[in-house]
């Protein structure tokens, strides 16, 4: 038989936690899919470190809370001495969002979070969600090392044809966002002339130091979206997790921000389709619609909805994407009006917007 269609060769995973218990749940997990496979576990950082260097495993869990060398520091020393991807594994804590949200600007891939004492439904999800999230883990490796990326010059003609100036943008991602936005946000002005509202995937208690880290960071105002406050120019609303976030035009020249747990049967809450649909609603042809790197296809229906108004819709493209999901289904499905690399992203709002720098 020809060797190019057997079977591709497993993901081996490295599981590091200091509960037993955590380390045994995590492992059953994994060796559930049958493209992963546990290499070996861990019960402290220093042990993690040993056993990456002689097992050299193609992704790596790793505990954020751990005594010795914690989550940060372990995942710090391994990114020096032998870099490879790694999902952090966080309780639901603020201080550990804190953490996590750390752990993701030192190069950590993605994370994914853990409950007490977890009912058999939120164990299958927590599964799901960690399977997924290794396998996207292991494929962007083998992405990146065949991609040569190359920077492009910013596209300053790529907004000949457009007439209309959007009044707000919609932005909608998941794996490999918080770093994204870390990356585009602090590039926008002070004085941007419309208002932003994104939806990023995030468990309970991680969107609200999310928006306080982005806020140091940035010129611009971003905050965790309060209900029934009205969209201002200038400011980046984060849909808080858990709940879906839409808007709702009050007048002429008002448009408020609603926080719901309507719909319930959505994937994702907040949901990057539920929150575009209403902007599309709300703001017709002006409007933007941004879609970055991430799992799944949450974000489709939007990207058309924005599309079919007659709004503007970029995707970010393959090469500079963490994750080239949610893009890639936008794409393939016809509604991107344009595909960039995230780089290009500020330039290309400034443009949308007809920004001009008051002196």
């Amino acid at each position: 038989m020809n060797s190019t269609l057997e079977t591709p060769r497993p993901i081996r995973v490295l599981v590091t936690d200091d509960s037993a218990f955590m380390r045994a749940a995590l492992s059953r997990m994994i060796a559930s899919h049958p493209r992963l496979q546990v290499c070996g576990t861990a019960q402290n950082g220093a042990q993690a470190l040993e056993k990456v260097a002689a097992l050299q495993p193609d992704v790596v869990t790793l505990d954020v809370e751990m005594p010795g060398l914690n989550g940060v520091e372990t995942l710090r020393a391994m990114m020096k001495e032998s870099p490879r991807p790694v999902i952090m594994v966080s309780s639901l804590t603020q201080a550990n969002a804190e953490v996590t949200l750390e752990a993701l600007d030192l190069g950590a891939f993605d994370y994914v979070s853990k409950q007490p004492a977890p009912t058999s439904a939120e164990i299958a999800k927590i599964r799901d969600e960690l399977v997924a999230k290794i396998i996207a883990a292991a494929e962007s490796t083998d992405r990146q090392s065949r991609t040569s990326v190359q920077p492009k010059r910013p596209n300053h003609q790529a907004l000949e044809d457009v007439h209309l100036r959007p009044a707000v943008i919609a932005v909608g991602t998941s794996t490999g966002g918080p770093k994204a936005l870390q990356q585009i946000l602090p590039l926008l002005p002070k004085d941007l002339p419309v208002g932003m509202l994104i939806v990023q995937h995030m468990p309970p208690g991680f969107t609200g130091p999310f928006a306080s880290r982005l806020d140091k960071l940035c010129q611009v105002s971003v905050r965790e979206a309060r209900h029934d406050e009205t969209v201002e120019p200038g400011v980046v609303y984060i849909a808080p997790a858990g709940q879906h976030m839409t808007v709702i035009r009050q007048t002429p020249s008002k448009v408020t921000i609603c926080l719901s747990h309507s719909p319930e049967d959505t994937l994702h809450r907040p949901s990057v389709d539920v929150m575009m649909l209403s902007v599309a609603r709300a703001y017709r042809a002006l409007c933007l619609g941004i879609i970055l790197t991430g799992m799944g296809a949450d974000g489709v229906q939007g990207m058309k909805a924005i599309a079919d108004a007659g709004g503007l819709t970029v995707g970010q493209d393959e090469a500079s994407c963490t994750v080239y999901g949610m893009p890639r289904s936008c794409a393939e499905a016809g509604v991107l009006r344009h595909v960039t690399a995230l780089t290009q992203i500020p330039d290309y709002v400034l443009q949308a917007t007809r920004y001009r720098k008051h002196t």
